[in-house]
């Protein structure tokens, strides 16, 4: 478990953390989202005891990390995948790291081939392609075969079938009992892998709850009803309450499931031609809540053919 009370960090003026509170709970992969410059990196290194809070605490299993006799076996964590020696070979690169938390040498080639590396183990890690280098990291996080596991972006440069493997590779973590907290600024795949979320902006906690329960609250999900009679069906769902409003060649109801919709569109003896709830995506919920928490935001768009 990973307990955060408080977590602040300032660099001089600027506040990088700002009071941070959260939770990750053991069984279950927690997300962590935050636009660029929200603190995420910065709270996860203070998670690892690379950098020293300002004020608060962060304590793993109930204590701090840098308290632990054997911090591979606590935690394993990937924060920055390329930190190694460039003439090492992957084998050697997990080799010392085993030997100096005195892990067992078979780890090391455990860890290989479940990463899927055994075949480049004896190659300079400084020629590895970044997926390669992604994989090597995870490697790393896995080899004191950790109840805790942190993962900074732990799909960049990985092809679908990487992905795939990482989402797998957290989720059976988590089943197996482990803490697994993981950040992305993938929605679609941190849909489809964390069941709770934590997200920041500007350094503040913007949310704490289950995926499910974000989405909810954060993005609205409509009916959507196309009809040859548009204006007949938009009156008679707005006398019955409902909020219509007219896209393109449909109509997008809130205010009933489609079930009811479709009896009320039944009742009145009305043609339908589709009638589907539209469900609203992470993605969508995310840029909702964090609009004005963004660092950097775009503001024309470049179209093709523009100028150079």
């Amino acid at each position: 478990m990973i307990t955060a009370r408080g977590l602040t960090k300032k660099y001089g003026a600027r506040t990088a953390v700002d009071g941070v509170s959260f939770t990750v709970s053991p069984g279950r992969v927690t997300g962590f989202l935050g636009p660029n410059g929200a603190g995420k990196s910065t709270t996860m290194r203070m998670i690892l005891g690379l950098d020293r809070p300002t004020a608060g605490s962060v304590t793993v299993n109930g204590r701090r990390y840098a308290d632990s006799p054997a911090p591979l076996r606590e935690v394993g964590a990937l924060l920055e995948a390329r930190a190694l020696h460039p003439g090492r070979s992957a084998r050697d690169h997990l080799r010392w790291l085993a030997a100096s938390n005195a892990l067992p040498a078979r780890r090391v080639d455990e860890v290989l081939d479940q990463v899927g590396l055994s075949d480049v183990a004896g190659q300079r890690v400084g020629k590895f392609s970044l997926g390669m280098g992604q994989r090597l990291g995870i490697a790393v996080a896995l080899l004191g075969d950790p109840p805790v596991v942190v993962l900074d972006e732990p799909v960049n440069g990985l092809d679908p079938e990487g992905i795939r493997w990482v989402r797998t590779l957290a989720r059976t973590l988590a089943e197996q009992g482990r803490t697994v907290f993981l950040s992305s600024h993938l929605m679609s795949e941190m849909a489809l892998t964390a069941e709770h979320l934590v997200v920041i902006g500007r350094g503040r906690v913007l949310a704490d709850c289950s995926m499910s329960q974000f989405i909810a609250e954060h993005a609205a999900s409509y009916v959507r009803v196309r009809t040859p009679q548009r204006s007949e069906t938009a009156e008679l769902l707005r006398r019955e309450g409902l909020d219509v409003t007219p896209v393109d060649d449909e109509l997008r109801v809130t205010g009933r499931d489609a079930a009811a919709v479709g009896e009320l569109v039944g009742r009145a003896g009305l043609l339908l031609h589709e009638l589907t709830l539209v469900s609203s995506s992470l993605e969508d919920a995310f840029m909702t809540l964090t609009a004005s928490s963004v660092e950097y935001a775009t503001s024309t768009p470049i179209t093709a053919g523009a100028p150079r």
